[in-house]
């Protein structure tokens, strides 16, 4: 009777393994192939492009007390605490921008700021087209299943040019 039980903990043991192993890995299916939204910046999408080099290494002077970046019309910005942008920045980042001069300068990948009926958005350049009315832009926070449908180009106020945590 004590072999039989043995064995019956040890098919137990076995079979809370599996199911714990197979639901570790749907979780981790679920969260990083269908996007869904994950608080605290837990995932990040493999899949946003780098914004553009905004900056050259000529542009910026190290010095043992200060660093100088050699930009013009820069502004300071920061953030409002909504967590699309995790884990790239949220409040309490400083975000350093300037305006776009053209919709050329902007390219798939960079982090615009656009105004909107609900004030200023900051989020990530995903797509650039073109359509009957001209050049578009979609935008989409890096923590979020939403795009937000075409932008225009004089909605876009600043391109985020750095961020400093």
């Amino acid at each position: 009777m004590i072999l039989n039980i043995d064995r019956l903990n040890t098919i137990r043991h076995i079979l809370v393994f599996f199911l714990g192993f197979f639901s570790c890995v749907f979780l981790f299916y679920n969260l990083i192939f269908i996007g869904v939204e994950v608080p605290f910046g837990a995932t990040y999408s493999n899949n946003v492009e780098a914004p553009s080099n905004w900056v050259s290494r000529e542009e910026i002077v190290v010095l043992d007390n200060q660093v100088i970046i050699q930009v013009s019309d820069v502004r300071l910005s920061s953030y409002a605490p909504t967590g699309s942008m995790k884990p790239v920045f949220d409040e309490g980042a400083n975000g350093i921008r300037i305006k776009p001069k053209s919709p050329d300068s902007i390219q798939e990948g960079d982090i615009v700021s656009f105004r909107t009926d609900y004030g200023l958005i900051v989020h990530r350049v995903i797509e650039k087209g073109v359509d009957n009315r001209g050049e578009y832009f979609i935008t989409k926070g890096d923590n979020s299943n939403v795009n937000d449908g075409k932008i225009r180009f004089e909605d876009i106020e600043y391109v985020t040019i750095g961020v400093i945590w």
